[in-house]
Parts: structure tokens; C-alpha cells; sequence
């Protein structure tokens, strides 16, 4: 077990940790990540190698600044660069090889995330001991990639060592002696095919319309030992591009809700209060004394950790004036300057007060009691979900679900970091073989459940369940349609809610339904109604529809006094 390693990287984590540096709460969970992985990592095969970081760090003393105040002077990394340098350069896997194949890169404009990446890049063209190394800069335009490729030019011409062993050109960067070159591509010309990728360098992702550069760059590194993608970008507002996808992949990285060790993810920003973020908002929010507020100097550099090196308190002071002032460009100085996604989306459930609830009734005591069972099927070839929500005489509920997944898909979320095969080999998901659901397996199930439970009634989603609806009526089951729509599920959902905040929601632990419960984004209309939705992620909250389903039922007994409500 490794309790300590000198370097920078790990200084700059413990300095984090110890209060000694401002930054957001995600930074902060990514220097809790490094010093965590220090610790533990070794048992999945990761090292943390001072030389290596020591390596990369090193090699910026080659490069010169050629622009501005900082022209002519050496690259001189502030702490902050130096653990996003370290970190990638000096984290290993078992063989050797860099851990990290992607690194994800989120700061307000100005904070010199273009240089860095332009230097990274460099280091790979020039030192990174690779043979025939291609490395890309890439941007939604070829303007906006041979400005990263000009970073990186500029600097390497100002260097006295670097430009006798670099041959530029009007198009690329090469080293003859290694066979190796940079060069630009974007995804406006057929040129993102056939590549042997070593390092590719993305710019401004959040203004790429679609994931085909990433795709498309992605695919060329399968033949390469240690590849990587770095990707810059401010903060964006349109919540169904890959920038918002890899942003929010980031997150639930650092919080520990996936686990990808070849992912490396720092992503500043302001932080909402405490009570903001027990309600699932995940940035300030407007009108909140207790937030960090974006005209507020102090909390500046959470956004912005290169304030006072290559941005001035003046600039950001400028542009706040200029929202206040104009209050249309209110949201594009939030996203570009303070790394605010302009679009909000709430966290419908607080993991916290999930992780707060009481266990759950004995399995043997839930025998034989009266419960209803929300079915979701979703589409055939992902989850479906069934979920029994017994009720007890102090107006609480147990939980009871039950998961299904094709095989294939088992593979391909594994394959995405959400832990499927581990969840089915311990029991939480039971595998159909093939490419989809067998309804008919489900039917069994609820068959050989309804010799165990009395299940008084199956409230289903009738998307997807033709074939299901006549076999619970052949059967003499009491199945009742539930509409996915506002009216059916803001009651059911606001009672979860309010069971939730009472410790009255006993579920087990259940991790496949912890992870959806992640998912699960709240909808609202103008009447203040609420319901889930997967949100632009989409990602999958099919246990959490299923239980509303059952809840809707729940708050009506069939077995109470008609339409007497179970719960005041």
C-alpha cells in the first residue's frame, strides 16, 4: 500500500484536500480520486510513477510562450496544470503504459486550456518515445483546429532546443527521426478515416454539433500501446451533444458513481449551497443567497484557476458589467466565463438522503403480505424492470425489485464502466440470452412471485406490453395501464419524495436501482406537477418508472375503502 509519493501532482491534491487551494467541489473529487487511487489503486493493477510525471512536467521547461505578457518566456505550469501533467503522464497500468486514454478538460475561457493542450501534444510528438506518432488537432472547423496546431507551432519556434529537432511547415509538425508528425483535421473534410492515432488533441468540444470527430478519432487508437484523446472545452448549453455527455460521464466518474480507471476528468465550476444540492441541483442557483454567485470575485477562480496568471480579475470584472448591463448576454458570460451550463436540469432524487434510508423488512417476513408490483418494460432490447412495494401500517414501503437484461447488453454497459456483469454474476440482474427480452420470462417470474406475495395489482407502462396486457388478463391478474404523463405520475413521485425525506423509503440497497435512481431527472410543468425523465443523457431509469408505477397504485389500496388514500 502506498501511503505517500513525492511529486507535484500528489502536493497539489493534499493541498486541495487540506483547504490550502480554492476550487470546486469536482475538482476537489478529482484530487480525492489521485490520493484515493494512491492508496488502493495497486489492487486493480495502477501505479503512480514520480519519474514519469517528472518526465512530463520537465519537458515544458523546453517550450516557450510565444504571445502577450508571457512571450518569450518558459512555459511555466501553475499548480493546477501540473496535476492535470502529472497526472496523465505519471499514472500507469500494470504493463507500464499510461492509464489514461482520455482526459477531459472543462475551465472558463482564458485559463490557457488551448497552450496546454498544444504542449501535451507536443510532448507527444517529441518525447513520448513512440514510433511513427500521429498526432491531431481537431476542431468542428479547420480553422478552429489549426489554431490549436498554431499553439503549438508558435511554441515550438520560440524554443532555442525544440526547433532544431522539429521541421514545421505550413501544414503540420514532424520529427524525421522518428517518423512521426502533428497535424489538423476536422469534420469538415473526408479526412477523419484510416488514422493510427497516438494522441489526438480536441478543441472547444462543446461546439461540436455531433460525436464523429470523437468517434472517428477514437477508432483509429486500437493499434496504438498508450494513445491518448485530450478534450478541452468551456461549458456549453445544449444538453444532447457529446460535450454534455462527456461532462456529465466526468461527473459521475468522479463521484464514484461509474469507475473507468482510463478516464481522467477535471471540470471547474461554481458550486450550488448545501441545500441546493441535497435537492439535486448541481449548479448555483439563481436567486440563492447561499450559492456562489457569478458576480462574486471571491469564488472567481473556482471557474478560473489560472485567475491572475493568464486572466485578470479585470477582464471577468468587464464581463460581468457587460451582463449586468445587457442582461441577453447574461448566459453566454455564465457558460464561457464561469462554466454555468445554461440549460438546468435537477437531480431528481438526492443520492445523499438515498443513501440515508432505513434497511429493509426482512425478505422472510415479507411473505405472504399483501403488495403491489410495477412493471416497466421498456424496449426490448434493454432493462426491464419489476419492482414490489409492500406498505406497512406506519405509512412506509419496502421494496422488492427485480431486473432483466439481454446478454449482449450486459457486454456493451460493461463495456461503458456501468458495472452489469458484476451486478449479474451477484444476483441483481438476471440475463435473457440473446439480443432481447423474452416477455415470457418475465411472466414466469411474476407467476412464481404471486405464489410467494399477494400482489393485488401489476400497474404497467403499456408501451412495448401488448403481448404482456393480454397475458396478465389470461391469467386473472388485476393490471392496470399507467400513462407516462404528468397527471398519472406527479403524485406518486412527490410521495416517493416525501417518503424519501421521512427515512420511509426503505429499497435495499439495491445497486441497479441506485444507478438509476442517479439517472433519474426531474421534469416539471407550469402547475408545479413533477415526473422522471432520463433527461438529455438518457440515461436509464427504468426500476425508478417502475416504482412509480407501483407508488400510483400504492396511494389508492384496492383493499382500502374506495378511493381511500393510503397516505395523508
Amino acid at each position: 500500500m502506498i501511503t505517500a509519493v513525492a511529486s507535484p501532482v500528489t502536493d497539489y491534491a493534499q493541498a486541495v484536500m487540506g483547504g490550502k487551494v480554492l476550487v470546486n467541489r469536482l475538482v476537489r473529487l478529482a484530487c480525492q480520486r489521485h490520493l484515493h487511487d494512491l492508496e488502493t489503486g495497486h489492487l486493480r493493477g495502477l501505479r503512480f510513477d514520480p519519474e514519469l510525471a517528472r518526465h512530463g512536467l520537465d519537458f515544458f521547461s523546453y517550450l516557450y510562450l510565444a504571445e502577450g505578457a508571457h512571450a518569450g518566456k518558459p512555459f511555466r505550469l501553475e499548480p493546477h496544470q501540473q496535476f492535470i501533467v502529472g497526472s496523465i503522464f505519471g499514472w500507469v497500468q500494470a504493463d507500464g503504459f499510461r492509464r489514461f486514454r482520455k482526459a477531459y478538460i472543462e475551465m472558463a475561457k482564458g485559463n490557457g486550456k488551448t497552450p496546454l493542450a498544444a504542449a501535451i501534444g507536443t510532448y507527444g510528438l517529441v518525447a513520448d518515445g513512440e514510433q511513427g506518432a500521429e498526432i491531431y488537432t481537431a476542431g468542428v472547423t479547420r480553422d478552429q483546429a489549426n489554431y490549436l496546431l498554431g499553439d503549438a507551432e508558435k511554441m515550438v519556434g520560440a524554443s532555442p532546443f525544440l526547433r532544431q529537432r522539429v521541421v514545421r511547415n505550413a501544414h503540420n509538425m514532424s520529427v524525421p527521426a522518428t517518423n512521426s508528425y502533428m497535424r489538423a483535421v476536422s469534420s469538415e473534410a473526408r479526412t477523419l478515416d484510416q488514422k493510427r492515432v497516438h494522441m489526438a488533441l480536441i478543441d472547444e468540444i462543446h461546439e461540436h454539433p455531433t460525436s464523429l470527430v470523437v468517434d472517428k478519432l477514437t477508432a483509429g487508437m486500437k493499434g496504438r500501446r498508450q494513445p491518448l484523446i485530450v478534450e478541452i472545452t468551456n461549458s456549453g448549453s445544449d444538453r444532447t451533444s457529446v460535450c454534455w455527455q462527456h461532462h456529465q460521464y466526468s461527473i459521475e466518474i468522479l463521484e464514484g458513481t461509474r469507475q473507468n480507471d482510463e478516464w481522467f476528468a477535471y471540470v471547474c465550476g461554481l458550486d450550488p449551497c448545501v441545500t441546493c444540492y441535497a435537492e439535486g441541483k448541481r449548479q448555483p442557483t439563481d436567486g440563492c443567497l447561499e450559492c456562489d454567485d457569478w458576480r462574486d470575485e471571491k469564488v472567481w477562480v473556482k471557474a478560473n484557476p489560472n485567475l491572475d496568471v493568464s486572466i485578470t480579475r479585470r477582464y471577468l470584472q468587464g464581463q460581468v458589467d457587460s451582463a449586468l448591463g445587457m442582461p441577453a448576454n447574461q448566459n453566454i458570460v455564465k457558460r464561457l466565463n464561469f462554466c454555468i451550463w445554461t440549460e438546468q436540469v435537477t437531480r431528481l432524487i438526492p443520492m445523499d438522503i438515498w443513501d440515508a434510508q432505513p434497511g429493509r423488512t426482512l425478505e422472510a417476513e415479507l411473505l405472504g403480505k399483501l403488495c403491489i408490483a410495477g412493471l416497466d418494460l421498456s424496449s426490448k432490447l434493454d432493462f426491464t424492470a419489476l419492482v414490489l412495494v409492500f406498505r406497512d401500517q406506519n405509512g412506509g414501503v419496502d421494496l422488492l425489485p427485480y431486473f432483466w437484461l439481454p446478454e449482449t447488453r450486459i457486454r456493451k454497459y460493461t463495456e461503458l464502466g456501468i458495472p452489469c456483469a458484476m451486478w449479474q454474476q451477484q444476483g441483481f440482474i438476471e440475463e435473457i440470452p440473446g439480443e432481447m427480452i423474452d416477455q415470457r420470462v418475465i411472466l414466469q417470474r411474476l407467476e412464481e412471485l404471486r405464489r410467494k406475495y399477494q400482489i393485488e395489482e401489476v400497474p404497467y407502462d403499456s408501451w412495448n406490453a401488448a403481448y404482456v396486457e393480454v397475458a396478465l388478463q389470461e391469467a386473472g391478474v388485476v393490471a392496470v395501464p399507467i400513462t407516462q404523463n404528468f397527471q398519472q405520475l406527479s403524485a406518486p413521485t412527490k410521495e416517493m419524495l416525501s417518503l424519501l425525506a421521512t427515512k420511509k423509503f426503505r429499497h435495499g440497497n439495491n445497486p441497479v436501482l441506485r444507478w438509476m435512481a442517479t439517472n433519474a431527472a426531474s421534469l416539471e410543468d407550469s402547475n408545479g406537477n413533477i415526473r422522471a425523465h432520463k433527461g438529455h443523457s438518457g440515461g436509464n431509469i427504468d426500476g425508478i418508472a417502475a416504482t412509480l408505477n407501483a407508488m400510483n397504485r400504492v396511494m389508492v389500496s384496492p383493499s382500502s375503502e374506495p378511493g381511500e388514500l393510503l397516505f395523508a
